[in-house]
């Protein structure tokens, strides 16, 4: 039997001093607890701190998106560099993997993608993921590391997923940690701020927004800090940091792919009727469409809306937008099947 799956992400701030320059501490640290874990499980990491890494080398630096490319392709040999001697010590080999946002809408390159870390994970090694900057889309890019770290966890049904930040985990308004949430609700959303830090792209914000994501489609997150001893190790078992609870699905691992892997290509409000069939896992029909929003193609991924413009589900067309649209009053005609629509 094959053991769970174990996403960890660090940031750019978790893993760095302030000028930038890679923490060795902090990364041995890694090593050495990742080390650990990995006799219990089937690691993937997701390793901030490129840029950090190889913005020194860059003559006048001010973070403009080339630079930022630039410093990317320099800082990650060097980033992998470090974590390659660090785990030697523990006889374990390191792969880099730079990954795409289209690696994840794809259906079959995000297939493929797993196979190749399924064969990495049989002998014996870890993948450590990151954008690949240098080539990225500016418009399918990653929001931040957070989003690809979440992207693997719930794509490839990962048991838990550890995000490692400079503060520790979510604070009350106290400046706490507070130790366990069980949902990720609007009141939870409202103790983060926006702060970031200046070498890296994510913030609280963004960690809860994956947060949610990730413990909706079955996944444990903890939110954790590497500055306690044996702080990763402590995570796992819910002593460091914020601990997440998994909501209870009932998704087959392509529909958790579909909600979280796919990219958003428009959306459909629906009347209540409408949003009361697809809670009863029907079909979407046109009739019950009260307006289209935005462009997009047979096939593609929409947002469903209710009433209020809360997004309820989401879907793969049928048909286009435009053939949807013309079709409005037209009975029985088909929008999106039910194993094609997720509930969120």
């Amino acid at each position: 039997m094959s053991k769970p799956i174990i996403v960890i992400k660090f940031g750019t701030a978790s893993i760095t001093h302030k000028s930038g320059e890679l923490n060795e501490e902090i990364l041995q640290e890694i090593a050495r607890q990742v080390a650990v874990l990995n006799n219990d499980y089937q690691v993937v990491m997701v390793s901030s701190g490129a840029v950090g890494a190889g913005k020194s080398f860059i003559k006048k630096y001010k973070g403009t998106i080339a630079e930022r490319k630039a410093a990317a392709a320099i800082g990650n040999p060097l980033l992998l560099a470090k974590y390659t001697q660090y785990f030697s010590k523990y006889g374990i080999i390191v792969a880099q993997s730079l990954c795409e946002r289209h690696h994840f809408s794809n259906r079959n390159q995000f297939l493929q993608l797993k196979e190749t870390y399924q064969e990495l994970w049989d002998n014996g090694i870890i993948p450590i993921a990151n954008e690949n900057d240098v080539v990225s889309n500016l418009e399918l890019k990653f929001s931040d590391n957070d989003e690809l770290a979440t992207l693997i966890a719930t794509g490839f049904g990962a048991d838990t997923l550890l995000l490692c930040t400079s503060v520790g985990g979510l604070l009350d308004a106290e400046k706490n940690i507070i130790p366990f949430i069980p949902k990720v609700d609007a009141s939870v959303l409202g103790l983060a701020n926006d702060d970031k830090s200046s070498l890296g792209l994510g913030g609280m914000i963004s960690k809860l927004t994956y947060t949610r994501l990730a413990t909706r489609m079955g996944t444990r997150v903890v939110i954790f800090g590497m500055k306690s001893e044996d702080g990763m190790l402590k995570a796992i078992e819910n002593k460091n940091g914020t601990s997440f609870a998994a909501q209870k699905v009932a998704l087959n691992a392509r529909q958790k792919w579909l909600a979280s892997g796919s990219l958003i290509a428009g959306k459909v409000q629906v009347d209540a009727g409408a949003g009361l069939a697809l809670e009863n896992r029907k079909s979407l029909l046109a009739v019950g469409i009260k307006k289209v929003i935005g462009v997009f193609e047979k096939a593609e991924v929409f947002e469903i809306l209710d009433e209020k413009k809360n997004v309820i589900a989401i879907a793969r067309a049928r048909e286009s937008s435009e053939v949807i649209t013309a079709n409005l009053k037209t009975q029985n005609f088909l929008v999106a099947n039910a194993d094609d629509i997720v509930m969120l």
